[in-house]
Protein backbone atom coordinates (compact mmCIF):
# COMPACT_ATOMS: atom_id res chain seq x y z
CA UNK A 1 0.00 0.00 0.00
CA UNK A 2 1.72 2.98 -1.09
CA UNK A 3 1.75 6.07 1.64
CA UNK A 4 1.95 9.76 0.81
CA UNK A 5 3.95 12.08 2.73
CA UNK A 6 2.56 15.52 3.97
CA UNK A 7 3.72 18.40 4.60
CA UNK A 8 3.25 19.86 8.39
CA UNK A 9 0.45 22.41 7.96
CA UNK A 10 1.11 26.37 9.04
CA UNK A 11 0.20 26.80 12.48
CA UNK A 12 -2.22 29.20 12.18
CA UNK A 13 -4.15 26.66 9.75
CA UNK A 14 -2.95 27.76 6.64
CA UNK A 15 -0.49 27.28 4.34
CA UNK A 16 2.26 30.30 4.20
CA UNK A 17 2.30 31.86 0.66
CA UNK A 18 4.99 31.86 -1.41
CA UNK A 19 5.38 35.77 -0.71
CA UNK A 20 5.70 35.61 3.33
CA UNK A 21 9.12 33.19 2.52
CA UNK A 22 12.15 33.93 4.00
CA UNK A 23 14.99 33.94 6.84
CA UNK A 24 12.14 33.96 9.37
CA UNK A 25 9.27 32.42 9.31
CA UNK A 26 5.38 33.82 9.81
CA UNK A 27 5.02 32.98 13.04
CA UNK A 28 8.65 34.13 14.14
CA UNK A 29 8.11 37.36 12.68
CA UNK A 30 5.04 38.18 15.37
CA UNK A 31 7.25 37.80 18.14
CA UNK A 32 7.82 41.42 19.40
CA UNK A 33 11.28 40.90 20.18
CA UNK A 34 12.07 39.75 15.89
CA UNK A 35 9.46 42.43 15.07
CA UNK A 36 11.65 45.37 16.63
CA UNK A 37 14.59 44.46 15.26
CA UNK A 38 13.35 44.15 11.35
CA UNK A 39 11.63 47.83 11.94
CA UNK A 40 15.26 48.69 13.13
CA UNK A 41 17.05 47.25 10.35
CA UNK A 42 14.80 48.99 8.10
CA UNK A 43 14.67 52.62 9.66
CA UNK A 44 18.71 52.26 9.24
CA UNK A 45 18.64 51.38 5.83
CA UNK A 46 16.06 53.76 4.67
CA UNK A 47 18.55 56.77 6.66
CA UNK A 48 21.36 55.18 4.68
CA UNK A 49 19.49 55.82 1.70
CA UNK A 50 18.35 59.10 2.38
CA UNK A 51 22.13 60.20 3.56
CA UNK A 52 23.72 58.25 0.36
CA UNK A 53 21.01 59.97 -1.45
CA UNK A 54 19.53 63.44 -0.13
CA UNK A 55 22.80 64.21 1.49
CA UNK A 56 25.05 65.55 -1.65
CA UNK A 57 21.98 67.47 -2.94
CA UNK A 58 20.85 69.42 0.21
CA UNK A 59 24.62 69.91 0.60
CA UNK A 60 25.40 71.63 -3.03
CA UNK A 61 21.88 73.70 -2.50
CA UNK A 62 23.05 74.86 0.90
CA UNK A 63 26.89 75.47 -0.06
CA UNK A 64 25.06 77.68 -2.90
CA UNK A 65 23.34 79.53 -0.64
CA UNK A 66 26.00 80.52 2.07
CA UNK A 67 29.16 82.95 1.59
CA UNK A 68 32.40 81.53 0.69
CA UNK A 69 33.41 82.04 4.24
CA UNK A 70 31.60 79.60 5.68
CA UNK A 71 31.76 76.82 3.19
CA UNK A 72 35.28 76.64 4.02
CA UNK A 73 35.31 77.65 7.49
CA UNK A 74 32.06 74.64 8.35
CA UNK A 75 31.41 72.41 5.59
CA UNK A 76 29.24 70.31 7.32
CA UNK A 77 26.64 72.74 8.57
CA UNK A 78 23.28 72.14 7.80
CA UNK A 79 22.14 75.64 7.06
CA UNK A 80 23.71 78.95 6.27
CA UNK A 81 24.29 81.44 8.94
CA UNK A 82 22.13 84.67 8.49
CA UNK A 83 19.65 82.62 6.03
CA UNK A 84 20.03 81.86 2.53
CA UNK A 85 21.63 84.15 -0.07
CA UNK A 86 19.38 84.08 -2.96
CA UNK A 87 21.86 86.63 -5.21
CA UNK A 88 24.31 83.85 -6.02
CA UNK A 89 21.73 82.11 -7.81
CA UNK A 90 21.07 85.47 -9.90
CA UNK A 91 25.11 86.64 -9.75
CA UNK A 92 25.57 82.84 -11.05
CA UNK A 93 22.51 83.25 -13.52
CA UNK A 94 23.71 86.99 -15.19
CA UNK A 95 27.67 87.23 -14.59
CA UNK A 96 29.72 84.10 -15.78
CA UNK A 97 27.27 83.19 -18.67
CA UNK A 98 25.45 79.97 -17.12
CA UNK A 99 22.27 80.94 -18.10
CA UNK A 100 22.90 80.72 -21.83
CA UNK A 101 25.06 77.89 -21.45
CA UNK A 102 21.74 76.30 -19.66
CA UNK A 103 19.95 77.14 -23.00
CA UNK A 104 22.60 75.76 -25.09
CA UNK A 105 22.16 72.67 -22.56
CA UNK A 106 18.86 72.75 -23.32
CA UNK A 107 18.95 72.68 -26.80
CA UNK A 108 21.70 69.86 -27.04
CA UNK A 109 19.47 67.86 -24.55
CA UNK A 110 16.37 67.72 -26.74
CA UNK A 111 18.12 67.14 -29.65
CA UNK A 112 19.79 64.34 -28.96
CA UNK A 113 16.75 63.01 -27.29
CA UNK A 114 14.64 63.17 -30.77
CA UNK A 115 17.47 61.31 -32.34
CA UNK A 116 17.61 58.66 -30.19
CA UNK A 117 13.87 58.69 -29.77
CA UNK A 118 13.45 58.07 -33.62
CA UNK A 119 17.10 56.12 -34.67
CA UNK A 120 16.01 53.70 -31.75
CA UNK A 121 11.83 53.11 -32.68
CA UNK A 122 12.72 52.85 -36.72
CA UNK A 123 15.56 50.78 -35.83
CA UNK A 124 13.76 48.29 -33.72
CA UNK A 125 10.64 48.43 -35.61
CA UNK A 126 12.77 46.98 -38.70
CA UNK A 127 14.35 44.46 -36.69
CA UNK A 128 11.29 43.53 -34.59
CA UNK A 129 8.18 43.51 -36.71
CA UNK A 130 9.48 43.72 -40.45
CA UNK A 131 11.82 41.10 -39.99
CA UNK A 132 13.82 41.51 -43.26
CA UNK A 133 16.85 38.51 -44.64
CA UNK A 134 19.46 40.79 -43.60
CA UNK A 135 17.65 41.80 -39.78
CA UNK A 136 19.94 38.81 -37.86
CA UNK A 137 22.99 40.14 -39.33
CA UNK A 138 22.30 44.17 -37.94
CA UNK A 139 21.22 42.90 -35.31
CA UNK A 140 24.55 41.01 -34.11
CA UNK A 141 26.33 43.94 -35.68
CA UNK A 142 24.16 46.57 -33.19
CA UNK A 143 24.84 43.82 -30.60
CA UNK A 144 28.57 43.64 -30.86
CA UNK A 145 29.23 47.45 -30.99
CA UNK A 146 28.28 47.13 -27.06
CA UNK A 147 31.31 45.04 -26.55
CA UNK A 148 33.68 48.29 -27.53
CA UNK A 149 34.35 50.85 -25.20
CA UNK A 150 33.58 54.33 -26.34
CA UNK A 151 36.64 55.65 -26.01
CA UNK A 152 38.11 53.34 -28.96
CA UNK A 153 35.70 54.91 -31.41
CA UNK A 154 36.00 59.03 -30.13
CA UNK A 155 38.79 59.27 -33.09
CA UNK A 156 37.07 57.81 -36.06
CA UNK A 157 33.69 59.57 -35.30
CA UNK A 158 35.62 62.44 -34.83
CA UNK A 159 36.82 62.29 -38.06
CA UNK A 160 33.75 61.92 -39.21
CA UNK A 161 32.09 64.62 -37.66
CA UNK A 162 35.23 67.06 -39.05
CA UNK A 163 34.71 65.48 -42.72
CA UNK A 164 31.03 63.88 -42.83
CA UNK A 165 31.59 61.29 -45.61
CA UNK A 166 29.63 61.39 -48.70
CA UNK A 167 28.71 64.92 -48.16
CA UNK A 168 31.87 66.20 -47.19
CA UNK A 169 30.77 68.62 -44.99
CA UNK A 170 31.88 70.03 -40.94
CA UNK A 171 30.08 69.80 -38.17
CA UNK A 172 32.19 71.38 -35.99
CA UNK A 173 30.82 73.60 -34.02
CA UNK A 174 27.30 73.17 -34.66
CA UNK A 175 24.47 71.19 -32.75
CA UNK A 176 24.08 68.52 -35.34
CA UNK A 177 27.78 67.42 -34.38
CA UNK A 178 26.06 66.39 -31.12
CA UNK A 179 22.97 65.41 -32.18
CA UNK A 180 23.49 62.65 -35.02
CA UNK A 181 26.41 60.90 -33.08
CA UNK A 182 23.78 60.38 -29.79
CA UNK A 183 20.75 59.25 -32.04
CA UNK A 184 23.56 56.24 -32.78
CA UNK A 185 23.00 54.49 -29.42
CA UNK A 186 22.96 50.53 -29.73
CA UNK A 187 21.72 50.18 -26.31
CA UNK A 188 18.87 52.01 -27.03
CA UNK A 189 18.06 50.02 -30.23
CA UNK A 190 18.47 46.78 -28.05
CA UNK A 191 15.92 47.63 -24.67
CA UNK A 192 13.24 49.17 -27.49
CA UNK A 193 13.28 46.10 -29.62
CA UNK A 194 13.26 44.11 -26.63
CA UNK A 195 9.94 45.60 -25.94
CA UNK A 196 8.64 45.20 -29.58
CA UNK A 197 9.11 41.38 -29.35
CA UNK A 198 6.86 41.33 -26.77
CA UNK A 199 4.46 42.61 -29.03
CA UNK A 200 1.25 40.73 -30.09
CA UNK A 201 1.62 39.54 -33.32
CA UNK A 202 -2.09 39.17 -33.46
CA UNK A 203 -2.49 43.31 -33.57
CA UNK A 204 0.37 43.41 -36.91
CA UNK A 205 -1.46 41.01 -38.89
CA UNK A 206 -4.59 42.09 -38.14
CA UNK A 207 -3.79 45.71 -39.16
CA UNK A 208 -2.50 44.34 -42.17
CA UNK A 209 -6.02 42.67 -42.81
CA UNK A 210 -7.56 45.81 -42.59
CA UNK A 211 -5.26 47.30 -45.03
CA UNK A 212 -2.60 49.20 -43.05
CA UNK A 213 1.15 50.12 -44.41
CA UNK A 214 4.14 50.08 -43.17
CA UNK A 215 4.43 53.18 -41.79
CA UNK A 216 0.53 53.37 -40.86
CA UNK A 217 1.61 50.48 -38.70
CA UNK A 218 4.54 51.87 -37.16
CA UNK A 219 2.15 55.08 -37.09
CA UNK A 220 -0.72 54.00 -35.05
CA UNK A 221 0.29 50.34 -34.03
CA UNK A 222 3.31 50.24 -32.51
CA UNK A 223 4.09 53.87 -31.22
CA UNK A 224 1.19 53.88 -29.27
CA UNK A 225 1.95 50.76 -27.24
CA UNK A 226 5.46 51.96 -26.55
CA UNK A 227 4.86 55.01 -25.03
CA UNK A 228 5.97 53.32 -21.58
CA UNK A 229 9.10 52.45 -23.17
CA UNK A 230 10.12 54.84 -25.06
CA UNK A 231 9.82 57.47 -22.11
CA UNK A 232 12.35 55.75 -20.50
CA UNK A 233 14.69 55.76 -23.28
CA UNK A 234 14.16 59.44 -23.85
CA UNK A 235 14.56 60.15 -20.47
CA UNK A 236 18.11 58.11 -20.17
CA UNK A 237 18.77 59.67 -23.59
CA UNK A 238 17.93 63.20 -21.76
CA UNK A 239 19.99 62.66 -18.76
CA UNK A 240 23.06 61.44 -20.53
CA UNK A 241 23.24 64.11 -22.79
CA UNK A 242 22.78 66.84 -20.24
CA UNK A 243 26.38 65.85 -18.26
CA UNK A 244 28.17 64.65 -21.22
CA UNK A 245 31.35 66.33 -21.12
CA UNK A 246 34.00 65.25 -23.36
CA UNK A 247 32.32 64.76 -26.58
CA UNK A 248 30.72 68.51 -26.45
CA UNK A 249 34.16 69.64 -25.53
CA UNK A 250 35.86 68.08 -28.58
CA UNK A 251 32.79 69.34 -31.26
CA UNK A 252 31.82 72.41 -29.99
CA UNK A 253 34.63 75.17 -29.44
CA UNK A 254 32.67 78.02 -30.06
CA UNK A 255 32.26 79.05 -26.05
CA UNK A 256 28.54 80.74 -27.57
CA UNK A 257 27.54 76.97 -28.24
CA UNK A 258 29.14 75.19 -25.37
CA UNK A 259 26.82 73.40 -23.07
CA UNK A 260 27.12 74.05 -18.66
CA UNK A 261 29.02 71.27 -18.44
CA UNK A 262 31.77 72.20 -20.72
CA UNK A 263 31.53 75.68 -19.24
CA UNK A 264 31.39 75.18 -15.41
CA UNK A 265 34.95 74.01 -15.45
CA UNK A 266 36.55 76.60 -17.90
CA UNK A 267 34.94 79.29 -15.38
CA UNK A 268 35.90 77.73 -12.17
CA UNK A 269 39.20 79.62 -11.41
CA UNK A 270 37.31 83.40 -11.53
CA UNK A 271 34.40 81.96 -9.85
CA UNK A 272 34.00 82.55 -6.12
CA UNK A 273 33.34 79.39 -4.26
CA UNK A 274 29.63 80.35 -3.51
CA UNK A 275 28.87 81.54 -6.89
CA UNK A 276 30.49 78.38 -8.33
CA UNK A 277 28.02 76.51 -6.12
CA UNK A 278 24.71 78.16 -7.27
CA UNK A 279 26.14 77.34 -11.22
CA UNK A 280 26.67 73.35 -9.91
CA UNK A 281 22.73 73.64 -8.30
CA UNK A 282 21.52 75.11 -11.72
CA UNK A 283 23.30 72.63 -13.46
CA UNK A 284 21.76 70.12 -11.15
CA UNK A 285 18.19 71.02 -10.54
CA UNK A 286 17.27 70.32 -14.23
CA UNK A 287 18.10 66.26 -14.60
CA UNK A 288 16.73 66.19 -10.42
CA UNK A 289 13.32 67.60 -11.20
CA UNK A 290 12.47 65.95 -14.43
CA UNK A 291 13.57 62.53 -12.85
CA UNK A 292 10.78 63.72 -9.85
CA UNK A 293 8.27 64.69 -12.54
CA UNK A 294 8.85 61.43 -14.57
CA UNK A 295 9.72 58.44 -12.22
CA UNK A 296 6.16 57.02 -12.56
CA UNK A 297 6.92 56.29 -16.14
CA UNK A 298 10.20 55.30 -16.03
CA UNK A 299 9.61 52.57 -12.97
CA UNK A 300 6.48 51.59 -15.46
CA UNK A 301 8.49 51.50 -18.77
CA UNK A 302 11.20 49.11 -16.20
CA UNK A 303 8.44 46.72 -15.10
CA UNK A 304 7.31 47.19 -19.24
CA UNK A 305 10.56 46.58 -20.96
CA UNK A 306 9.71 42.36 -21.55
CA UNK A 307 6.73 43.54 -23.71
CA UNK A 308 3.17 43.24 -23.63
CA UNK A 309 1.77 39.85 -23.89
CA UNK A 310 -2.15 38.72 -24.69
Amino acid sequence: MSRTLELPADPAGRDAPESSRGIASELERRRPGLRAGYGLVHALLLLALVVTGVGPLWWVAKAALSPSQQILRDPLALWPDGGPQWRNLLSALTDYGIGRSLLNTAVVAAGSTLCTLVVASTAAYVLSVLRPRWAPLLNAAILATLLVPGVVVLVPLYLSVLHVPVVGISLLDSFWAVWLPAGANAFSVVVVKRFFDGLPAELFEAARLDGADTVRLFVSIVLPLSRPILAVVGLLALMASWKDFLWPLLVLQDPALQPVSVLLPKVATTTPLNVQMAQLLLALAVPVVLFLVFQRQVLRGVGLSGGVKG
